[in-house]
């Protein structure tokens, strides 16, 4: 039976020494009874919790650490699916270089890595990592190339090579990345994970099969090495999606130790569209690292945006600080606009407005994240709320004109609102933000346009 986290407490040591990163000692005893985390987290637990404890406060599906700052994250999952709970720790999304490319193409791929940017919905969305793959007979050349993506990127990287010697001395070049290396072989693996030990990497296994691989997580596992990520064989689509399934299944409902680790996977089909729905299978269905073999604009942004809908948590949605929001250069008699702080909303309408070529404010009241007609079934987008929010950040001092535009979909708060909002005048805008440049050009004044 599962302990609680008042039961974990009594065997910790009680000293809220902070070190494990939790405030106090029941804090991390609530985060082991959820496995949010691991007893090894703690420096002085005692034998006895070791004993008690030990892999049972492990998290289903290890979180692997990579990078020097070891911000990203892989792993460490306790739901099957989203609406459960929430996914935590995204897939990371790299580019592939071989030792084979141009100089010019290897050199356009770490520029990219370093500098991709998607911003959406007020989130800044970038490449986690870059892979180095050896292609030629040339270890030097292979080496000198992780070298080089280390020191360009400064992203942690991942190293394939059919050569295990090639790959340790790649290892010991990038030491302090704290990146991923990949055994070609089980035999190769036997000799890997000490030097992945060594020089602080993790490690990623593979077999011919499933069984092969679960024995060979195991024996890794059982010589002291635990930062592992798997790496399934699989000849379709069809294949690595049940396997990543069954895998995932089998960490969390099943508790198999052996298949709870993240996964890795090339991409590598010869053929965009084919390359983007395995790479949209691994963010859909629990991958962990997706290594894609070439960057290309339309199919990142997509990419990048599914995954941010993914792993977005569903129960606390996106949403932009509550306050007046500037659009373009507004003057006190400029026009107002109200609507919700859900990020998608906020900035739909701020580019909307934009785009009208007015400048104007718009006022985003606290709604908890939720869009126009959610907020007011919640009661979070009243006319009392609204002028409320309006009062107290003293914004009604600020401004001259006294119009102010809401939402089409709520016109039934404007009485309301200009009950509490004396001497304003409440204007009801279109339900769509698509339709405020017609509403701006025939409604508000001339003179803003």
């Amino acid at each position: 039976m599962a302990l609680t986290g008042l039961q974990i407490q009594k065997l910790l040591p009680a000293t809220n020494c902070k070190e494990c990163g939790s405030n106090t000692c029941l804090a991390f005893a609530m985060k082991l009874a959820g496995k949010k985390t691991e007893l090894s987290q703690c420096p002085y637990a005692s034998e006895e919790a070791k004993r008690v404890l030990g892999a049972a406060s492990e998290p289903p599906v290890r979180c692997i650490e990579l990078g020097p700052d070891r911000k990203l994250k892989l792993g460490g999952e306790v739901v099957l699916y989203r609406h459960e709970k929430t996914f935590v720790n995204q897939t990371a999304l790299a580019l592939n270089i071989n030792d084979t490319d141009t100089p010019k193409a290897i050199e356009e791929t770490l520029q990219t890595t370093a500098d991709y940017l998607l911003e959406r919905v007020g989130e800044k969305l970038r490449l986690d990592m870059v892979a180095v793959t050896q292609k030629d007979t040339d270890s030097k050349a292979f080496i000198e190339l992780a070298a080089k993506a280390w020191n360009r990127t400064k992203r942690p990287l991942v190293l394939r090579s059919p050569d295990a010697g090639a790959i340790a001395s790649a290892a010991v070049a990038v030491k302090g990345s704290r990146s991923v290396l990949c055994a070609p072989s089980p035999e190769a693996a036997a000799h890997l994970w000490r030097v992945a030990k060594e020089n602080d990497h993790a490690l990623c296994l593979t077999a011919p099969d499933l069984n092969q691989l679960v024995a060979l997580t195991a024996s890794i596992k059982a010589q002291g090495f635990n930062n592992l990520l798997l790496q399934f064989s699989s000849s379709s689509l069809a294949e690595q999606f049940q396997t990543n399934t069954i895998a995932r299944r089998a960490a969390l409902k099943d508790d198999f130790k052996a298949l709870g680790y993240p996964t890795l996977r090339f991409v590598e089909t010869g053929n965009l569209l084919d390359d983007t729905i395995e790479a949209t299978n691994e963010i859909a269905k629990y991958g962990g690292v997706c290594v894609l073999p070439r960057y290309e604009t339309a199919q990142m942004a997509s990419l990048m945006t599914l995954r941010l809908n993914i792993y977005t948590d569903p129960q606390k949605p996106i949403q932009v600080e509550p306050k007046v929001y500037p659009i373009g250069d507004p003057k006190p008699d400029s026009p107002v606009f109200v609507t919700t702080n859900f990020s998608l909303t906020y900035f739909i309408v701020s580019g909307e407005i934009e785009n009208c070529g007015v400048s104007a404010w718009l006022v985003v009241p606290d709604c908890e994240g939720m869009s126009v007609l959610t907020a007011w079934a919640a009661g979070k987008f009243s006319g009392a709320r609204i002028a409320k929010f309006i009062k107290e950040i003293g914004f009604d001092r600020q401004v001259t004109r006294r119009d102010l535009v809401i939402p089409g979909y709520v016109a039934q708060i404007s009485g309301e609102l200009e009950e509490n909002l004396p001497g304003w005048k409440v204007m009801v805008g279109p339900q769509e933000a698509a339709d405020l440049e017609s509403f701006v050009k025939s409604r508000l004044n001339p003179e803003l346009r």
